[in-house]
């Protein structure tokens, strides 16, 4: 199993890809409804449909700062990164749960599970936008206990 930092890290660096500009969401969309179905588009093209290529080419800006300390920036880390973790989990799937926005940011509250058994991991990103593509991000993971001291989910 992964570790959760590097997992979710992953996720969110960008790549160079092929996609074309009509495959793109967001088109019709501004502010802060744009940012939010941009990321949430980005997550799914990278994460579910296992394409990261194609997400950074639609949304992924000329350049990228990533925060979290275990991914390094640059599309080509992403692009070995990916490869190593999507051979080594090719069930993995995001559930997003919540995605709020405000201004520039885009903040995500998902569960990301390895396989479908898996009991995942707690994923709050948090994602800045400028002139139209993601060229930041931040994150914090939490694994999903197997008992909790509550009746409430992580979710």
């Amino acid at each position: 199993m992964l570790k959760p930092i590097a997992l979710a890290a992953l996720i969110a660096v960008p790549l160079v890809g092929p996609a074309a500009a009509a495959d793109c969401v967001g088109a019709g969309l501004i502010g802060t409804d744009y940012n939010k179905a941009i990321v949430t588009a980005f997550y799914e093209t990278a994460v579910n449909a296992k394409d990261p290529a194609g997400a950074v080419a639609c949304y992924v800006g000329d350049y990228y700062t990533q925060h979290n300390p275990m991914a390094p920036d640059g599309p080509e880390a992403f692009i070995a990164a990916f490869e190593g973790w999507t051979a080594a989990a090719p069930e993995i799937h995001l559930d997003i749960k919540r995605v709020i926005a405000e201004g520039d940011l885009v903040v995500t509250h998902a569960h990301l599970r390895q396989s479908p058994d898996d009991r995942g991991m707690a994923v709050m990103d948090i994602f800045r936008i400028e002139n139209g593509k993601i060229v930041e991000h931040w994150d914090v993971v939490q694994p999903v206990p197997e008992d909790a001291a509550n009746d409430n989910t992580m979710f």
